[in-house]
């Protein structure tokens, strides 16, 4: 079984960029719910900056791989 950054890294950079738009407006609505009390599970707020920080891993280590060569 893969690891989730594993997943992530098998991601084009394209797809990449598509992902942290998505996941940064995921995290901006999770965060309206938790404010109006309409989430009850706090943990999807949690699991969204994982693999918002994932993504932003990824692109980072590509970055410097990018300028190495």
């Amino acid at each position: 079984m893969r690891s989730k950054i594993e997943t992530t890294r098998a991601l084009a950079d394209e797809r990449l960029k598509e992902e942290e738009f998505n996941t940064r407006l995921e995290i901006m609505n999770l965060r309206f719910k938790i404010s109006t009390h309409q989430l009850n599970n706090a943990g999807e707020l949690r699991d969204a900056k994982r693999r918002l920080a994932h993504i932003l891993t990824v692109q980072r280590e590509r970055e410097l791989l990018g300028s190495n060569a």
